[in-house]
């Protein structure tokens, strides 16, 4: 992948991640675990597509659940440990659904789950800018 295919997946992820937020703007209720589901997948499309522009380190299997995703993106690279809460947020509101324990999840977990994952999406493009990866 080279930075053009970057800035495409970049596209991608906040195109789908607008289509959320403005879903619960709009008063819409989005299916919990499908949301969460694709909060996950999103975030995880973008670390993968960081690892594979920067060539530095083995791309993830697809399959690869997002905390083996972040594990080989901070690597050699602890600054990346800015987002992990929020990675494992959204873990945890997974394994709340999976489990059967939305009482343990906050107010309005849809909301925050997209919510989180637009904070790793800037977190991210922010880093990409500054390193040179993307033209803002």
């Amino acid at each position: 992948m080279h930075s053009g295919q970057l800035k495409d997946a970049f596209s991608a992820v906040d195109a789908e991640l607008t289509t959320l937020e403005r879903g619960i703007a709009g008063g819409e209720t989005p299916p919990l675990a499908a949301t969460v589901e694709r909060a996950i997948e999103l975030i995880k499309r973008l670390f993968a597509s960081y690892i594979v522009d920067a060539g530095e380190k083995r791309a993830p299997d697809a399959a690869a659940d997002i905390l083996d995703v972040f594990k080989v993106l901070v690597k050699g690279e602890p600054t990346w440990n800015a987002i992990r809460d929020n990675c494992r947020e959204l873990v945890y509101y997974r394994n709340c659904i999976n489990m059967g324990r939305e009482d343990a999840l906050p107010k309005v977990p849809a909301k925050m789950a997209v919510r989180t994952a637009r904070h790793v999406y800037l977190y991210v493009k922010t880093r990409c800018i500054r390193e040179g990866r993307l033209k803002d």
